[in-house]
């Protein structure tokens, strides 16, 4: 989920807590598939749902001020 992404959703209606638990999800995910490789199984590390919000709420914050 890129920043324009979460922006268009938070447009939409969605708060910043269901922003930040989709994109933990979709972190978390991309990090399971890169670990299921043998050679990459220790690489990454997964995020908490206070990491994803502290991200959600920076690219919203970025948004308001360019804006």
């Amino acid at each position: 989920m890129n920043e324009k992404d979460i922006i268009v959703k938070w447009k939409q209606g969605l708060s910043k807590e269901q922003l930040a638990k989709i994109y933990k999800r979709e972190y978390n995910m991309e990090i399971t598939i890169i670990r299921a490789e043998v050679r990459n199984r220790h690489s990454g590390r997964f995020i908490t749902n206070y990491e994803a919000l502290e991200k959600v709420e920076r690219v919203i914050y970025n948004y308001l001020k360019r804006k």
